[in-house]
Formats: C-alpha cells, sequence, structure tokens
C-alpha cells in the first residue's frame, strides 16, 4: 500500500489523507450528536477535488515530457496513465466512503 502512496505522489497524496482524517473526526463528531454532516461532505468533495488535481498535474507533466523526448512506447504510456489515476482513486474511495456514510446516517 506505502508502493502507492510513493507512485502517487507524496504531495497529493499526503493531502488528500488529511482531507480524509478530517472526514473521519467529523464523523466522529457526528457520532457523539455534532451536527458536522456539511464537515463531512466537505472533505469528502476536497479529498475528489485533490485527486483530480493530482492526475490533471501528473498528467500535464508525463505529456511535457513525452513532448520533450519525441515520443513513447505504448506499454510507457499506459503506465503513465495507470500512475497518474492512482491520485484519483484515492481521491474517490473518500468521497464514497463520505456519501455512504451520509446516505446511512440520513
Amino acid at each position: 500500500m506505502l508502493e502507492f502512496f510513493y507512485m502517487g505522489g507524496p504531495l497529493f497524496m499526503s493531502l488528500i489523507s488529511l482531507a480524509q482524517i478530517a472526514m473521519f473526526i467529523a464523523m466522529i463528531l457526528h457520532f457523539q450528536g455534532k451536527d458536522t454532516r456539511h464537515l463531512v461532505r466537505e472533505a469528502g468533495l476536497l479529498a475528489l477535488a485533490l485527486g483530480i488535481l493530482g492526475q490533471l498535474i501528473g498528467l500535464f507533466e508525463a505529456f511535457k515530457g513525452i513532448e520533450q523526448m519525441g515520443g513513447v512506447s505504448s506499454a510507457m504510456l499506459a503506465g503513465g496513465l495507470k500512475v497518474s489515476m492512482i491520485t484519483t482513486l484515492y481521491g474517490m474511495v473518500g468521497f464514497i466512503i463520505s456519501r455512504l456514510y451520509l446516505l446511512i446516517r440520513k
């Protein structure tokens, strides 16, 4: 799992992790009777947005590298696209967890 964290880029994976930690703290506070549903929703959305932003920046850098090299093999391109999706998948997991939590608690 740690391998995916580093492959996705420590900066964005850390930011997404912080958003998910905030979401789980808001869930715990909601169990204690505080109305933190909006914080759960916003933290889940933030995790998703950070994941998409991380992917877009990764794709931009990859395409810039391809442009400078003049071309790459299809296997290398596929590998780069796979790695660029790690942040989006990680952010999507947080988003889905927040939505499921809000749906169940409703």
